[in-house]
């Protein structure tokens, strides 16, 4: 028996969180047994993996948090400030060290309440919920790939 997935129906494993084709989260029916989540942790100041609660997180307003690529799954970002800068360049805000991502690859912004991603030109394009974006004001939930990085958008 697999776990189809809702968005492209291929078949994953029993107990799979997200779709290895498509990369969609896959729902599971009330009563399933299916209860697991991400750990989430960020990158401490001596450069130490700190485990986070992801409410700690969200309470404080806005985080992104990565779900997959590169082996960072879990890692969460918070969002404050006015801007964050997301790219390859290693002084970036979001460091994505990965060739599918450009140097300087998307600006989160903040315009008025909302928080807007921006792509800066990358060559291989960045994307809200699968369409290619210029410009996406961001809602609660919504997924980001740069690169080959999947990001969750997490907000209060």
């Amino acid at each position: 028996m697999a776990l189809h997935c809702p968005e492209c129906g291929f078949a994953n494993a029993i107990g799979a969180n997200y779709c290895q084709k498509c990369g969609a989260f896959l729902a599971v029916a009330e009563g399933g047994a299916n209860h697991e989540t991400t750990a989430t942790y960020r990158i401490g100041e001596t450069g130490e993996i700190e485990p986070v609660q992801l409410d700690q997180v969200v309470a404080r307003g806005a985080a992104l948090v990565i779900r997959s690529g590169g082996g960072r799954a879990g890692e969460s970002f918070a969002i404050d400030g006015e801007r964050l800068t997301i790219g390859r360049r290693p002084d970036s805000d979001v460091f994505l060290d990965d060739v599918t991502v450009s140097r300087d690859h998307a600006l989160l912004v903040r315009r008025g309440d909302d928080w807007y991603l921006d792509d800066c030109g990358s060559l291989n394009g960045t994307y809200v919920n699968r369409a290619r974006i210029e410009s996406h004001r961001l809602q609660d939930g919504d997924e980001l790939q740069i690169g080959k990085y999947k990001l969750a958008y997490l907000s209060r």
